[in-house]
């Protein structure tokens, strides 16, 4: 069995790890002093703004965990290690992103058949310190949330947040000014549909992975098509094709030849294969069973 490795490891773990340190901290302080301004001024637009904060804190605290985690070295009883830590992460802070936001929308149902008038003044003053705080936050993680899903799950949780605080902010002007009382809770529905929007698409994504599903960018049936024009191979079948986190994807076959090769001849074989797979579609675990009239299921997916 022929099984070729080829990483690209990111060494921007350390880094990840301090920044979402320092927005941990950021954002606990942001939620204090917002869950305290929205009992004083009334207003449920920086409550829900607070309760989304507070969800940041969680998020950020599991980002960091499985940061953390995925350094760990592999051993006999976890042999991929805590790899896919990253992508539970992600999961679970995509996961509270719309349970949140589910919560601000039965709030914001409710204070709109009933309005209350609120202390605007506090609500400008706070939501722009959360915009100050949560936009530091948001450039410390912008970098490696392109292509890390666990810290583009802290900073989507952090950037929603921020413009949830811009909207808490026009707001506050609009009741400072117009008295208009109802838009704290148009902002508030607003805010949730948003994250909700935001939230799904990260948590398709991450369920995606951990369901071991083809990734979209593979498309299988090429690649499979290509191997069988290869010289003295009759057959590729039983394909798995899988995601383990970011920066890993597994690829799995079994391969029939024409006639009963040499270990040295298949070996040459496989370095043709590997170097077309990685070279082609950027896939870095290639696994491959040599095969001769072994009689078997030849389907090119077959459900064990």
């Amino acid at each position: 069995m022929g099984h070729s490795h080829h990483h690209n490891h990111s060494h921007s773990n350390d880094l990840n790890g301090r920044n979402l340190l320092i927005s941990i901290f950021l954002n606990i302080a942001i939620t204090a002093a917002q869950v305290v301004g929205g009992l004083l001024s009334g207003s449920l637009a920086l409550l829900s703004d607070a309760l989304h904060n507070f969800s940041d804190v969680i998020s950020l605290i599991i980002s960091y965990i499985a940061n953390r985690l995925v350094k760990r070295k592999a051993s006999l009883k976890r042999t991929f290690g805590y790899k896919r830590a990253e992508i539970l992460a992600a999961f679970i802070n995509a996961s509270t992103l719309i349970v949140v936001a589910v919560l601000l929308i039965v709030e914001a149902i409710k204070r709109f058949q009933d309005p209350h008038q609120i202390e605007s003044d506090l609500v400008i003053w706070l939501s722009a310190v959360a915009i100050l705080g949560n936009g530091f936050s948001v450039l410390l993680l912008k970098k490696n949330a392109e292509d890390n899903m666990n810290m583009k799950s802290a900073y989507l949780h952090l950037l929603t947040d921020m413009m949830a605080s811009v909207a808490v902010l026009v707001g506050g002007l609009l009741m400072k000014f117009y008295q208009i009382w109802w838009i704290d809770s148009v902002l508030t529905f607003a805010i949730a549909i948003y994250l909700i929007w935001m939230g799904f698409d990260l948590l398709k994504s991450s369920t995606k992975v951990l369901m071991l599903f083809t990734p979209d960018t593979i498309p299988v049936e090429q690649i499979v098509n290509k191997l069988n024009s290869f010289e003295t191979i009759k057959n590729v079948h039983h394909v798995h094709v899988w995601q383990l986190n970011e920066e890993e994807i597994h690829f799995e076959a079994h391969i029939d030849f024409e006639k009963d090769i040499s270990l040295s001849e298949f070996d040459v074989i496989l370095t043709k294969i590997e170097g077309f797979i990685f070279q082609n579609y950027d896939i870095n675990h290639i696994n491959i069973q040599p095969e001769f009239s072994k009689s078997d299921a030849k389907d090119v997916i077959v459900q064990d």
